[in-house]
């Protein structure tokens, strides 16, 4: 916290009158502050409409501006031009600042790495166009230039982006199959969402069972609508939640604690040259290490 001092050169005028024509903030705003304790005279609390007087002592904090700082965080560039980027998101790290992380984001990461990246509403998020749970991992676009974001942003808005994720589930599935249900808030847990009719959206997502192991199912999930936790609360709804999804899902005793969620392959028109671009990550470590326990088991067990 920074703070000015000011000593009054003027009398018989209001303290918020005063200070609009000393410091670079709105009366409205200094009567804010005032309120909340952040401008003192002579040292105490007052109001507002405190009449000052000849070399009153005007005490003024202010909060240190923010500054989003490069820091090599690690990801893999699937693919770049000078418009766009699509990287590879490891497990563990957080798509952008927030309360209690400001600086170990994907954010900073994309500042140690890029030159470029394009402006966003959200100053803190140059270059996201989307974003991934922190226990999600895989692939994101990112924008580099101003006119990639908002055609990316309009793709994603009309769902012309097509997103295929990787999860190993629970329980066993087998065939193809569709999940249209509304997803909204919880009305019982404000941090969860749910499969309800009430303050909901239309959510509609397909899968593929790939392979079956033990009791759990490698899926191939094709998101049709976007909406927040959608793959966590489908599945969960359908009775196979995402193993290591603590939020969803269940404790298991393989002490996975962590969801085995991947975005796998992004397709989708190019923002800037139009081109098809298909993009397909690497089959995840951990998937593989967790197939080969049964695959491990069942040759012992003969």
């Amino acid at each position: 916290m920074n703070k000015k001092i000011y000593y009054s050169t003027s009398e018989n005028i209001r303290l918020d009158q005063y200070l609009v024509d000393i410091i670079d903030v709105n009366r409205s705003q200094i009567k804010k502050k005032i309120n909340e304790g952040m401008i003192l005279l002579n040292d105490k609390k007052i109001k507002a409409g405190t009449i000052i007087k000849f070399g009153d002592k005007i005490t003024v904090y202010e909060e240190e501006e923010f500054v989003l700082k490069p820091k090599k965080i690690d990801f893999l560039i699937k693919y770049e031009d000078e418009d766009i980027a699509v990287i590879s998101k490891p497990q563990d790290v957080v798509t952008h600042p927030g309360a209690g992380n400001m600086d170990n984001t994907l954010v900073n990461g994309l500042l140690y790495t890029f030159k470029d990246l394009a402006s966003t509403p959200d100053p803190l998020r140059p270059g996201i166009v989307h974003r991934l749970d922190k226990d999600t991992s895989g692939l994101i676009i990112i924008a580099k230039s101003d006119t990639a974001y908002l055609n990316l942003v309009n793709a994603f808005k009309e769902h012309k982006i097509k997103k295929t994720y990787l999860a190993i589930v629970e329980g066993k599935l087998e065939g193809e199959g569709s999940i249209e249900m509304p997803i909204g808030r919880d009305t019982k847990n404000r941090i969860k969402m749910t499969v309800t009719p009430i303050n909901s959206k239309y959510a509609h997502t397909e899968y593929k069972a790939l392979r079956s192991f033990g009791n759990f199912t490698l899926v191939s999930i094709n998101l049709l609508t976007g909406r927040t936790h959608q793959i966590r609360v489908h599945f969960k709804h359908i009775g196979h939640p995402v193993l290591g999804d603590l939020v969803y899902g269940n404790k298991n005793k393989y002490n996975i604690d962590k969801q085995m969620l991947h975005s796998y392959k992004l397709e989708f028109k190019h923002p800037v040259s139009d081109k098809i671009i298909t993009i397909e990550d690497d089959f995840p470590t951990r998937f593989e290490k967790f197939i080969k326990r049964f695959d491990y088991e069942k040759y012992n067990n003969g």
